[in-house]
């Protein structure tokens, strides 16, 4: 089939809504929340994109597409259209680590342009207080026209965009501000004649100066705000020394293959995660996990990349390189959280969406209110000016997204990672936790305790019963696979054997018929269990776990073998935690109560929800969300993925499984559950900034248009409070970077 005939054909086939692609771009013009709304309406508008989230904080817009015809080039027109620059973004990690060199450097340029020819009007204004003199009018005029021009240069092409596409945006605001008091300037200067004039070019100077002040210290404190992401970023290497034959040869980090043998010697980073073949160290992981001791490694155990080798030499086999590795997708996933929209933000965004609109309508109320209470067209407009000067809408559109990005990045240095902005808000509301015991609460590798045999003969029993066990990956079975080979059993594998879910296991071993599982198994098989209930109760009363033992077609108890976890030592320090914070933890197990009870109770848990089978798991969860509150769950393995998903929050041990970990909202990287109490926290100190932010952007609002209106402000004083409500709020976002976890938690 020729090229033509395949676009034909695939053009006329609908687009498969399963198949999405997602696509980031860097966005210029934006100066407000408004200019972001915009953004988003203008590619949610084109036909085939299901999702736009536009992060003006990033100045980067992530589009979500299912139609394979639109490209790039349509979705940079869209932009375009609403009056904004666009361009598709290879790598958004890496710009968003870097931001916009140039921009930030013609930014940087305006303003010294600016302040320059600024300068005089300020010695004047500081002469005035003592009785100077004046600048001549025309040096008035002559200084502020270059600042004037650095403003059109500037604001201009917002300005028009916004305009072209029906709206405005605090571009507008400004220019009108600062144009109308440079009007009103030169008018007075022709019409004066041999009158003094009342000039306002001062104000004109200055508010464009601060307001492009304002502007470059925003754009600093927002590069500040992805400083989580170059700290990841920065701890890959960029080469990295591989085995060749006999000898080495180093190569870019980025071109080791999955299989290579790489030889990282001491006080070096890990370049790629794998397994350790030769050598043993202690390996530093506290930048990737938030773990401040180091961790011995040998032969067998795995690292990570970005990791550092504290001592000895290591030859590591490659297992995950590039996107795969453990870093990578950290790096991803902060990204990712960085650019969600927190639900609170919509809010935002319809207010915005009306503000400029608004305040022009004030101005313009203003400016006749004050004609017709006759004091005259100058003190009207100057009036006027004012509020559409100090009328700033950016900082309620940098109070949420600079907040999220902060705290996710916090978050992430303390081995939290957090999956979006909505799991970050949610995380806050939490009132009870749901714990999983295997694997979670506790260390998830049981071993064979205790083996009860009635007739006697202790090691055929366990060579029958591992035998039938050979292959299953259940911790029971391996615990007791694991406990036949010590005692150099010889094991032999099952002619049959059938997983009977959250029960146990049916299987044919040497002719016999064996059930191996819980008390229902026995009973659904017609076994006894009277003559193992004694021993059975006082293994569980110690928190065993015990598995029953009988032949299937002689209705006859074998015997019993129990099983015992270690609670992970974090695990009481972490449930204490949480009780300080009046948030209720629970234990969900399929265990039978009596051992359930007995871990619980060295946990310090009070609320157990035992023999839950594992299909059943987000039915409790879902019961537990219908009794009011808000849920979390912290589980480890892929049948906590559906309870992970049902809870309000899930919160996946990054010990467990990939499963577990992609249906969560946060990821604990470390097997610490004293992170769990610590993601809460972090949690509700960001939503703490986000409340805080927004409300001073409000009252900002509230409190100085009012002022301005009637006539409290002049134009000079309403552009440096402009300037300082953004910058104030980004800087309120920036003190999350000094967040610790509190209490007991590292």
């Amino acid at each position: 089939m020729d090229t033509a005939t395949t676009e034909t054909a695939t053009a006329e086939l609908p687009p498969d809504p399963t198949r999405r692609r997602r696509q980031t771009f860097a966005i210029t013009g934006m100066t407000c929340a408004g200019c972001a709304g915009r953004v988003e309406r203008a590619l949610g508008a084109v036909d085939g994109v299901i999702g736009a989230e536009v992060n003006l904080a990033a100045d980067q817009a992530s589009v979500t597409v299912t139609d394979s015809s639109i490209t790039a080039g349509n979705l940079v027109a869209a932009v375009e259209q609403a009056g904004f620059g666009a361009r598709e973004i290879a790598d958004p990690l890496s710009e968003a680590a870097q931001g916009d060199p140039d921009a930030a450097r013609r930014l940087k340029l305006r303003f010294i342009v600016a302040a320059v020819f600024t300068i005089p009007f300020a010695v004047e204004m500081a002469a005035m207080v003592g009785g100077g003199p004046h600048i001549p009018a025309a040096w008035q005029w002559a200084l502020a026209t270059p600042v004037l021009a650095v403003a059109i240069i500037q604001f201009l092409r917002p300005v028009v965009g916004a305009l072209l596409a029906g709206t405005g945006n605090m571009d507008l605001l400004v220019m009108l501000g600062t144009g109308a008091a440079y009007g009103l300037s030169v008018h007075n200067v022709l019409a004066a004649g041999t009158a003094p004039p009342s000039l306002y070019f001062e104000a004109t100077a200055v508010v464009t100066t601060l307001v492009l002040l304002g502007k470059l210290l925003e754009s600093r404190a927002k590069r500040a705000t992805t400083a989580a992401i170059r700290a990841l970023m920065d701890l890959s290497p960029e080469t990295a020394r591989i085995q060749v034959g006999g000898g080495e040869q180093t190569i870019p980090a980025d071109a080791v293959a999955r299989g290579d043998l790489v030889i990282v010697k001491a006080g070096e980073r890990i370049p790629v995660d794998g397994t350790v073949e030769t050598g043993m160290s202690q390996v530093d992981e506290s930048l990737i996990t938030g773990e401040s001791l180091p961790v011995p490694k040998q032969p067998g155990d795995t690292v990570t990349g970005g990791a550092v080798n504290a001592e000895g030499l290591l030859r590591i086999r490659a297992t995950a390189v590039g996107a795969d590795s453990v870093l990578a997708r950290m790096v991803a996933l902060v990204h990712a959280a960085q650019g969600s929209k927190a639900p609170v933000q919509r809010l935002v965004d319809r207010i915005t969406a009306v503000f400029v609109p608004m305040v022009i309508a004030v101005a313009g109320l203003t400016l006749g209110g004050w004609v017709l209470a006759g004091a005259g067209w100058e003190t009207a407009i100057i009036n006027a000016v004012t509020v559409l000067v100090i009328a700033c809408p950016c900082a309620l559109g940098l109070a949420t997204p600079t907040a999220v990005m902060v705290g996710t990045g916090a978050a992430a240095r303390h081995g939290i990672l957090i999956k979006d902005a909505e799991a970050l808000e949610t995380a806050h509301r939490v009132n009870s936790v749901v714990f999983d015991k295997t694997g979670t609460l506790t260390e998830g590798q049981p071993v064979l305790r205790h083996v009860h045999v009635p007739d006697g003969d202790e090691a055929s029993f366990l060579t029958a019963v591992a035998s039938a066990q050979m292959g299953s990956e259940h911790p029971i079975a391996r615990a007791v696979t694991d406990a036949a080979a010590d005692r150099g059993l010889a094991v032999g594998a099952p002619e049959t054997a059938e997983a009977v879910p959250g029960k146990g296991l049916l299987a044919n071993v040497g002719g016999r018929r064996l059930v191996i599982g819980t008390r229902r198994l026995m009973a659904d098989h017609g076994i006894p269990t009277v003559g193992g209930e004694e021993q059975t109760a006082a293994w569980e009363g110690e928190g065993l776990t015990v598995a029953w033992a009988g032949d299937g077609e002689g209705r006859e108890l074998l015997g019993l073998l129990a099983v015992g976890d270690t609670l992970r030592p974090s695990a009481a320090a972490a449930i204490a935690s949480l009780g300080r914070r009046d948030i209720e933890p629970i234990m969900l197990t399929g265990d039978n109560a009596r051992s359930a009870a007995a871990v619980a109770e060295s946990a310090g848990i009070i609320h157990v929800e035992a023999e839950v089978l594992p299909e059943d798991k987000a039915a409790t969860v879902e019961r537990l969300k219908e009794n009011g509150g808000t849920v979390a769950m912290a589980g480890d393995g892929i049948n906590d993925a559906p309870a992970l998903a049902t809870a309000h929050i899930g919160l996946a041990m990054g010990t467990g499984t990939d499963v577990a970990m992609a249906t969560a909202g946060i990821t604990l990287m470390r097997p610490d559950l004293r992170l769990v109490p610590a993601a809460l926290e972090v949690s509700r100190a960001t939503y703490a900034k986000i409340r805080q932010n927004l409300f001073w952007a409000f009252f900002y609002n509230v409190v100085a248009i009012p002022l301005a209106v009637l006539g409290l402000l002049t134009p000079v004083i309403a552009g440096a409070a402009m300037a300082f409500s953004s910058v104030s709020v980004v800087g309120n976002a920036l003190l999350l970077r000094n967040w610790r976890p509190q209490g007991g938690e590292r």
